[in-house]
């Protein structure tokens, strides 16, 4: 064994030497056929491009918006604060599985009955919702 014929397993692929003659496969055009654009160095056209026709992305209509802040946002019925009582924080509606843990702003809507006490701190709550909390005996600061 020399090390000329020292060889990699499969790993790495040799590179396309093109231009290199009729014998290597790659030779005068070089892969590319001949005339037309594509054969030419430089001559290629922007992405989406269709020859002059309107392209698909100008085609079709714009739609909508998705708000980052909703990927890090909660909603929270006032019904679900029934199994809670005393102080309620983003934190503790994060430990009792109410909201998801990736949420750094929550909102409590009215919707259902609110039999307990609370004390809301630090989480907007809706109008309904505030009247509602207050109606029970209970508080909102924020």
């Amino acid at each position: 064994m020399e090390l000329n014929n020292l060889t990699h397993a499969g790993s790495r692929t040799e590179r396309k030497r093109v231009g290199r003659g009729i014998g290597s496969g790659l030779g005068k055009t070089c892969g590319r056929g001949h005339k037309g654009q594509k054969s030419r160095s430089g001559g290629y056209h922007k992405v989406g491009f269709e020859g002059g026709q309107m392209p698909l992305q100008r085609r079709l209509p714009k739609v909508g918006f998705t708000s980052r802040k909703k990927l890090t946002s909660a909603r929270l019925p006032i019904s679900a604060l029934n199994k809670l009582s005393g102080e309620v924080t983003l934190a503790r509606l994060i430990e009792e599985n109410l909201i998801a843990g990736s949420a750094k702003r929550c909102k409590i809507y009215l919707s259902g009955e609110l039999a307990s006490n609370v004390q809301i701190k630090g989480i907007a709550v809706s109008a309904g919702a505030k009247a509602m909390i207050e109606s029970a005996g209970g508080s909102v600061s924020e």
